[in-house]
């Protein structure tokens, strides 16, 4: 497998402090920023199907709005219960002004 970097959007798009669903193919992402920083994971609680997107962003954390589970966007860190399995993550970079994000593909 190779990466393939996705233009995904323009820098203005996600607003400090605000995170956007992504689809690239049937994976659903989601895009943070964090002052600035950009983070990709996985928009998919590990513990219960409900988009991460439809929760709470405080910080490098995000809460899932179905049972409250915490994540790091930074690492895909599970961070307190109910979940216990990590989100995974996504390279992300700025290129002329837009967001990529890197997954892998064929």
């Amino acid at each position: 497998m190779s990466e393939v970097w996705h233009s995904i959007c323009a820098l203005n798009d996600i607003q400090a402090g605000t995170m956007l669903p992504i689809e690239i193919g049937e994976m659903h992402i989601a895009v943070y920023n964090v002052d600035g920083e950009y983070f990709a994971t996985d928009n998919v609680c590990t513990h219960g199907f409900a988009l991460l997107t439809d929760g709470f962003l405080d910080g490098d954390s995000v809460e899932c709005a179905l049972h409250g589970g915490c994540f790091n966007i930074r690492t895909g860190k599970a961070l307190c219960e109910p979940v216990d399995v990590d989100l995974r993550t996504f390279p992300t970079r700025l290129v002329d002004g837009r967001v990529e994000v890197c997954v892998e593909g064929s």
